[in-house]
């Protein structure tokens, strides 16, 4: 299945509430390939994050976790704790991890925890139709994070709605439901024929744009992208087409990025030749803005009328230029 390509105290701490689990003793132990000392680090995923929750020394090429922490619950496992981790979920079972830190750890191997094999199952299937999926395993949290983070962003608050009562009564409590529910209210907000939430961000160059100053003059095009984001990469020479196509008959684009490197951000800027407004909060998935329009996966877009009101979302390519040559041409 393909799919779109430092966490605050406070997010944590509502982490941690929202998550009324029990604690229990963590038996985790494994193996490093081609190591045999430093440290693999234990990290908990908190909405598109990972933080530390444990280290183990790496003896001899081996490590042991016995941590009292949630389960099941999703984690990571990793060899620098700043880099991003191999992704785990770990059940009460007692669970062995051969680490392969070679090609970004794609290679490891997991064993024990059943909840980790659902969910690489998961992984391996492709065209997954959510509904049927939590149907087939309503009480599992692959089928909440499955919701979550792969269908989200693709799915009306309706049908969000809908999968969310398929889910167990035991999952609802799960920071990965709260965040769907809360999800749902945002994107009733940012639906075609609402108003475009007020927001304002910085340029390369440190001058502050809003949205309002972008209003006015025709078409607008709002594009959550990022440097790191190949996907948005990819489609970036399609908006420049269409951008220089259109740009002097009423159409602009503001672009939002979720960069959190300015450097990075400015070099794909001038790589790309993206000659319309920039702006960043350089916060990454923080980023209030993406709060504000539900912004799950990237690339997203919407696009707004002069009034800012919402006319359609997610454009790219042929769709784009087609909306755009029959709205410019009334």
């Amino acid at each position: 299945m393909k799919r779109k390509l430092i966490v605050l105290a406070a997010l944590a701490l509502s982490f941690t509430l929202a998550h009324a689990q029990e604690k229990n003793t963590l038996h985790l132990n494994g193996s490093v390939n081609g190591v045999t000392t430093g440290k693999v680090y234990l990290q908990k995923f908190i909405d598109k994050y990972y933080v530390v929750v444990d280290s183990a020394k790496v003896q001899n090429g081996q490590f042991s976790f016995s941590t009292k922490t949630v389960l099941p619950e999703i984690y990571g496992i990793s060899l620098d704790s700043k880099e991003n981790p191999y992704m785990l979920f770990l059940d009460k079972n007692k669970t062995t991890v051969n680490l392969d830190p070679a090609s970004d750890y794609q290679n490891t191997e997991v064993t024990g925890s059943a909840l980790h094999a659902l969910f690489k199952e998961y992984k391996s299937k492709e065209d997954v139709k959510i509904d049927e999926f939590i149907k087939q395993h309503p009480s599992s949290l692959v089928s909440a994070y499955a919701l979550y983070r792969d269908f989200s962003y693709r799915l009306s608050p309706t049908e969000i709605e809908s999968n969310i009562k398929l889910l167990d009564p035991s999952l609802h409590n799960t920071t990965y439901v709260q965040v769907l529910n809360k999800l749902v209210k945002t994107l009733s907000n940012v639906s075609v024929g609402k108003t475009a939430p007020e927001f304002s961000a910085k340029t390369p160059d440190g001058k502050t744009v809003a949205l309002s100053d972008r209003l006015g003059k025709g078409y607008l095009l709002i594009d959550f992208w990022a440097s790191w984001c190949p996907p948005c990469r990819r489609e970036n020479p399609n908006f420049v087409k269409i951008y220089q196509k259109y740009k002097d008959k009423g159409f602009d684009v503001l672009a939002v990025s979720l960069d959190k490197a300015k450097d990075k951000w400015v070099k794909a800027i001038a790589d790309d030749h993206l000659d319309w407004t920039q702006i960043s909060e350089l916060k990454f998935w923080q980023s209030e803005i993406i709060g504000k329009y539900g912004v799950r996966a990237i690339p997203t877009n919407f696009l707004v009328d002069s009034k800012g009101v919402i006319v359609a979302k997610n454009v790219f390519g042929d769709d784009l230029d087609n909306l755009l040559r029959e709205l410019l041409n009334k």
